[in-house]
């Protein structure tokens, strides 16, 4: 590669790296002043963490926040809800639908108490190996409990991320991957940052960059996003 070339790419790299800073600093801002005050907001507690994250999956927040203090105080630890049978834990889900998500919670409950001491992992390896975990709920139990800076990458996050870095990449697993890629960069180092800003991009697209609607005139980050800048 020639000088020419190196430092073209160099240039590119350059301001792809002030957009994502700039991108991070404004949307942190926005989501410490218009952020909910939501229960598993409060807490770093993994099993918590991970009762909340399964019964979010393709449920409204509300509705979750209903039945999240109650499947707690029904099974206050991991150890209560392995150590329950089917049939309670399946009862207090009811109203949740989609079962098989009580089902795989509490395999996984029996399977961290057999095979990790009742400790839920903190490595993405081993929690994708467990029932019912897949890329997005490792990545939010690392983060949200763990304050690891893992990304997070839900419907509402790759939505943010798509429209405002990739708008033409493709619903395909190398276009899923490239969001990813950006997600992880988007990241802080720190921890607790880092916590903070996969709330931040999974409340921007619950909010405002919704799937009916790209709300661009109240977004925080429109100045820095593709299609913010066009509908603009």
């Amino acid at each position: 590669m020639g000088r020419k070339a190196r430092s073209r790419d160099e240039s590119r790299v350059a301001r792809r790296e002030s957009r994502e800073r700039a991108f991070r600093a404004r949307l942190l801002r926005w989501f410490r002043r218009h952020g909910r005050d939501l229960p598993w907001r409060l807490t770093r507690d993994p099993y918590q963490v991970l009762v909340s994250e399964v019964m979010l999956q393709q449920t409204q927040v509300s509705r979750v926040a209903e039945y999240y203090p109650r499947f707690l105080s029904a099974f206050p630890t991991l150890r209560h809800l392995a150590q329950a049978p089917a049939r309670a834990v399946r009862e207090e889900w009811d109203g949740l639908g989609y079962y098989r998500r009580a089902a795989n919670l509490h395999a996984l409950a029996r399977r961290v108490v057999e095979d990790h001491d009742g400790i839920i992992p903190r490595d993405r390896q081993t929690l994708r190996s467990l029932p019912g975990i897949g890329r997005y709920t490792a990545g939010a139990v690392m983060s949200f409990a763990y304050e690891q800076a893992e990304p997070a990458v839900d419907t509402n996050v790759g939505r943010v991320i798509r429209r405002a870095f990739h708008p033409r990449a493709r619903k395909d697993a190398r276009g899923e991957q490239k969001i990813w890629e950006t997600a992880e960069r988007l990241l802080p180092a720190a921890g607790p940052r880092a916590w903070t800003f996969n709330q931040a991009i999974m409340e921007l697209g619950a909010l405002v960059c919704t799937s009916r609607e790209a709300r661009c005139g109240m977004c925080p980050v429109a100045p820095l996003c593709s299609t913010g800048r066009r509908i603009g």
